[in-house]
């Protein structure tokens, strides 16, 4: 397995510690799963969807747009 290494903030890693003992883990364990679910979500080249003069079409579309925060 390839070694990877962080540096992290003192506060972001009591966040992390704190994530990974409510899910029963380790730090590293919880910096792996972090990661590997970043990258399994990771789409390389997806292409947006285009865009279309016809709202009512934009609006009906399946393409999946990002939800607003």
């Amino acid at each position: 397995m390839p070694t990877i290494t962080l540096s992290i903030d003192e506060k972001v890693k009591k966040v992390l510690e704190k994530r990974a003992k409510k899910n029963l883990m380790t730090l590293r364990e919880q910096a792996e799963d972090i990661i590997r679910r970043s990258a399994a979500n990771y789409k390389a080249g997806a292409d947006p969807a285009p865009k279309t003069d016809d709202r009512l079409v934009e609006v009906f579309s399946r393409h999946r747009r990002k939800k607003k925060r």
